[in-house]
């Protein structure tokens, strides 16, 4: 019976995140705004080390996925080979890109280092990732066409 308890509960917690998750998917309403601001990001390792394995991938999702839900942003698209992170997120037109990295990078940093302290003979210093990131808008619609409507507009 109890385990029936904590089964339910956590279809009911899973159900909850994922209506959350689906909702952050489409536009998004702020008071006076609606908006959907979707980012491209890449960062690697420090040394481009291969050092992103299984347990520690497996980690490194937990922690990206956790810091997305506390920030409200909402990650639809997330690969996490050897060397490097590629994601796609979509933040509040109130967070910065760089603000965004420095959080997922950051945060995560902290706590792999803590977690696998192994990673000392490999990476040096406090941080695991290398300094800089790759980052790049996504949109629904391509460039030629929004400048097309944007023309029309004037007639």
């Amino acid at each position: 019976m109890a385990s029936f308890r904590s089964e339910a509960g956590w279809n009911l917690a899973k159900r909850s995140e994922i209506r959350h998750d689906l909702a952050m998917a489409k536009y998004q309403t702020g008071s006076q705004t609606k908006h959907r601001l979707q980012y491209h990001l890449v960062w690697i390792p420090k040394y481009r080390r291969r050092v992103l394995r299984v347990k520690m991938v497996i980690r490194l999702r937990q922690l990206l996925n956790e810091a997305s839900r506390i920030n409200r942003w909402w990650i639809s698209e997330l690969s996490i080979p050897e060397d490097h992170v590629h994601l796609i997120i979509q933040t509040k037109p109130s967070d910065s890109v760089a603000e965004v990295v420095q959080r997922l990078k950051g945060g995560s940093s902290r706590v792999i280092r803590k977690e696998y302290p192994e990673l000392e003979e490999f990476l040096w210093g406090d941080s695991f990732g290398a300094d800089g990131y790759f980052a790049e808008t996504v949109g629904s619609v391509d460039e030629d066409v929004v400048r097309r409507y944007i023309r029309e507009q004037r007639r």
